[in-house]
């Protein structure tokens, strides 16, 4: 068995599922032009029942929408879902200057002759790929309409003054969005209703401990302990309205315990990774005291790694 597919046995997703994405992947060959934009995650996803009910929608050919606060593994799930189904994956990165220009594509002169230069989403459907629509909500709901044909039943680009396209039988479409960044707003409602939405749950001890585990495996087992509850703790303090989710970063946690790892102090690279996020003075306190009770100032790197 594939790799990626022991993943999943090893989190005992459905066994059903796993034969019928190995299915897929056996019908639907990839493209040698675009084999390179298969691409192995960082970090293997974490979480049964998201998985399954991930998985299960793309094997139907629905499109997923996944929504929840920062930090839940919104772009590794769908990073992780594009690798278990053997997909070429294409970024499409939202903001409010993207046009139907940047996703379908746009008149270019070459050879002496107007041609159409593809876009992402045109790419996408062409080679049966996985179209990840990041941060959805901060596009202009004038840009994203352009999708509706290619999302629905009709499962095609009309592409004006071009020919229509079909999309190939592997082309899915995964969205991801935040709540409350500055620059989102809400869903257009004809959009949605595209997709299965997935609200991704918050991270919890178990969680946390694989990735920690998996990316410092010489991790020490109180440092383990005191970085998962530093996590937890400014999550609860985020979800109580105590402070903004700016310190709650993961990646910033896994980039302080990286520069420890090269032989930082550990308060020094915390205050980089964690306190810093913070640009208010009052909240940068706060998170300071919530640091300074789970890493110790005394703290050498070899308090955290054998």
């Amino acid at each position: 068995m594939e790799q990626e597919l022991k993943v999943l046995e090893e989190q005992k997703v459905d066994k059903g599922l796993i034969e019928a994405v190995a299915e897929f992947r056996a019908e639907h060959k990839v493209d040698e032009r675009v084999k390179n934009r298969i691409i192995k995650p960082d970090m293997a996803f974490f979480g049964k029942e998201v998985l399954e009910m991930g998985i299960a929608a793309l094997l139907k050919g629905e499109n997923l929408l996944l929504t929840g606060p920062k930090a839940t593994g919104k772009n590794i799930l769908a990073e992780n879902l594009a690798w278990i189904f053997a997909r070429p994956v294409y970024n499409i990165s939202f903001h409010v200057n993207t046009d139907s220009g940047d996703l379908i594509g746009t008149d270019t002169f070459e050879n002496n002759e107007v041609k159409l230069r593809k876009g992402s989403i045109y790419r996408c459907a062409e080679y049966g790929g996985f179209g990840i629509l990041d941060e959805i909500n901060m596009a202009k709901n004038d840009a994203v309409s352009v999708l509706h044909a290619t999302l629905d039943h009709r499962r095609s680009i009309d592409v004006p003054g071009y020919d229509k396209i079909e999309m190939d039988d592997a082309t899915r479409f995964i969205g991801t969005m935040n709540y409350g960044y500055a620059g989102t707003k809400e869903l257009n409602e004809a959009l949605v209703s595209r997709f299965l939405v997935i609200d991704m749950p918050g991270q919890n001890e178990e969680t946390l401990e694989y990735v920690f585990k998996t990316k410092f495996p010489t991790i020490k087992e109180e440092a383990l302990k005191q970085w998962i509850g530093l996590f937890l703790d400014l999550q609860l303090k985020a979800d109580n309205s105590e402070i903004t989710t700016k310190a709650l970063d993961l990646r910033g946690m896994i980039g302080a315990l990286r520069t420890i790892s090269c032989g930082l102090k550990p308060s020094l690279a915390v205050k980089m990774g964690v306190v810093n996020k913070c640009f208010d003075i009052f909240e940068k306190e706060i998170v300071q005291d919530v640091v300074m009770t789970r890493i110790p100032e005394s703290w050498n790197p070899g308090d955290v790694f054998e």
